[in-house]
């Protein structure tokens, strides 16, 4: 009863000075109190940036209570012992000192002698995993002897603390697997019960440990965090979207729980994590506007402050998502300011995908293009990962395209045509394979012949057509192999929901620019989207809804 009173009291006071006038005035204090009192002192005095106030470690009362632990450690109480232990960890003490060695030593010993509980086994790893990092031999002992004990009945804390362990230290093998297996099955019981802080750490793990086939956990885990997003910290909101990421999760209400959080506290979020929720949006291609706009409104006073893989980060995604948010002009007129000033610094590949991304949604980085094109900055390219390959080729020869097509001012450097290739399929850039057959069978029922139509043809300006049609002057479709007369070429751009964003109508943006450039090339454009013709229910229908689309008015076939 004494000691509840006498910890109810101590976590009301707020301060280290109130402290020690509340320890002053006991009589009596058991070691499991006195380890409390540290806990406290170190909670209330220590913050992100260390110890408030260095001059506490001076205090008499302070000094009598290390005394005690440093001079009667083999008389402590293992709750004492390993609580006073973490507390002076995090209160910086010297882990030289003739206290903290002494303390180490005696926790070790009774370690060796079988003597700790599973909580207090995980007291100790934490202490030793921050003192010592994940090379410490001492942690091995520690995880043999939790696999020990009954797993079933352990706190989340000593969970976590066995995550943390293997994470750290890269067990692997039958055995380190058996144990995760045991860990997987009874976390997934008790996913409710976590906190924000353990969620968070026991996604982190999950990936770090490769737990491909935890799916039932780590789903409960992912819907689990959906509460905890407005009292994630930073780091842990990074963790728990790379876990998404990670194992491909797709959970909508999540996505909502974002775009809350981060419209109320984009002006005080890391830019790392905004980087991170922008990754999120553009891996799992979630156009979300709300945040999308957020994140513009807070790069344009912040930019001076990112990194420039921040800055790609932040702006990367609004071109491959096709979106523009309000903030436009401002957005990218800081973006041009930034670049004028920092552009040696971008790395080659960061600076090529930041610039490829504007080009997509119709800004045209004209004064950076001479950089882009130079032999200088080709080879640099050249020699960094991934090199030249087809993908970063492609992004080359679609900024050569935007320039000639979209920028006929351009006066600038161009592009060797060494460094250009013909077409470079994406996955986006093949159609919906059902949806494909489905158009083919209605204008094969529409146009008779199968003479009438090309599928994926190969144009001489990198990009491919996913059915053209062609045309004479009276407006009489051709056979497709046909090279004279040819007066106009409908391009059919079969669109299914992999070249839209998840969930939208929005076009992506590598869709959107090679369906702006091939109508500059000459050719009528006609979309076929996926929402519209997926409730056709035959081919008749099918071809009727063609033939509206592609010919309005009337059409004749040549002889």
């Amino acid at each position: 009863t004494d000691e509840q009173l006498f910890f109810k009291k101590l976590d009301s006071l707020c301060t280290s000075k109130e402290i020690f006038y509340f320890l002053n005035s006991l009589e009596v204090m058991s070691d499991t109190m006195a380890s409390g009192a540290l806990q406290r002192i170190s909670e209330v005095e220590v913050d992100d940036n260390g110890l408030k106030n260095p001059g506490l470690l001076e205090n008499e009362v302070f000094r009598a209570l290390c005394f005690q632990f440093e001079f009667e450690s083999s008389k402590l109480s293992n709750t004492g012992l390993l609580n006073a232990l973490q507390a002076l960890i995090k209160l910086r003490i010297d882990p030289q000192s003739t206290l903290m060695t002494g303390l180490l030593s005696e926790s070790e010993e009774r370690l060796g002698r079988g003597l700790l509980a599973a909580e207090n086994l995980c007291a100790l790893g934490e202490s030793l995993l921050e003192l010592e990092g994940p090379s410490c031999a001492t942690l091995e002992q520690i995880v043999n002897q939790m696999q020990e004990r009954a797993i079933e009945r352990w706190s989340p804390r000593e969970v976590v603390m066995v995550y943390k362990i293997l994470q750290v230290t890269g067990r692997e093998g039958k055995q380190c697997q058996n144990l995760l297996n045991r860990l997987n099955s009874v976390t997934l019981h008790t996913v409710s019960q976590l906190s924000p802080n353990f969620a968070s750490v026991i996604l982190n793990s999950l990936v770090v440990l490769h737990q491909t086939q935890a799916v039932p956990l780590v789903t409960a885990l992912c819907k689990h965090a959906v509460k905890h997003v407005p009292y994630f910290t930073d780091h842990e909101l990074v963790n728990v979207l790379e876990a998404f990421l990670y194992f491909g999760q797709k959970v909508p209400i999540f996505t909502e729980a974002l775009e809350r959080h981060v419209t109320r506290y984009i002006h005080t979020m890391h830019p790392q994590t905004v980087s991170k929720v922008m990754q999120y949006c553009c891996k799992k291609m979630i156009l979300s506007k709300p945040i999308f706009d957020a994140v513009a409104e807070g790069f344009i006073p912040n930019a001076d402050r990112l990194t420039t893989d921040q800055i790609a980060a932040y702006i990367i995604p609004f071109g491959t998502l096709n979106y523009l948010p309000p903030s436009a002009s401002s957005l990218f007129r800081k973006l041009e300011t930034v670049l004028h000033t920092r552009l040696r610094h971008f790395q080659p590949h960061t600076l090529l995908n930041l610039l490829h991304s504007c080009v997509l949604i119709q800004r045209y980085p004209i004064n950076f293009l001479p950089k882009i094109f130079s032999p200088y900055f080709l080879q640099k390219l050249q020699a960094q990962p991934p090199g030249l390959n087809r993908v970063v080729m492609s992004q080359l020869t679609q900024l050569f395209l935007t320039v000639n097509l979209e920028c006929p001012f351009y006066e600038g450097p161009k592009l060797l045509s060494k460094y250009q290739v013909k077409a470079c399929p994406t996955p986006q850039s093949s159609p919906d394979f059902h949806l494909f057959k489905r158009v083919k069978r209605g204008l094969l029922y529409l146009l008779k012949k199968r003479i009438y139509f090309a599928s994926e043809v190969s144009t001489p300006y990198f990009y491919v057509v996913d059915i053209e049609i062609k045309l004479d002057e009276d407006g009489f479709v051709l056979p497709a192999a046909q090279l004279e007369e040819v007066h106009r070429r409908i391009a059919l751009c079969v669109d299914g929901q992999n070249r839209f964003c998840a969930h939208s109508h929005n076009l992506l943006g590598e869709e959107a620019i090679k369906q702006r450039h091939l109508q500059l090339l000459g050719y009528e454009v006609v979309q076929i989207p996926f929402f519209e013709i997926e409730s056709l229910q035959n081919t008749r229908k099918m071809a009727d809804y063609l033939h509206k689309k592609i010919f309005p008015c009337k059409y004749g076939l040549s002889n």
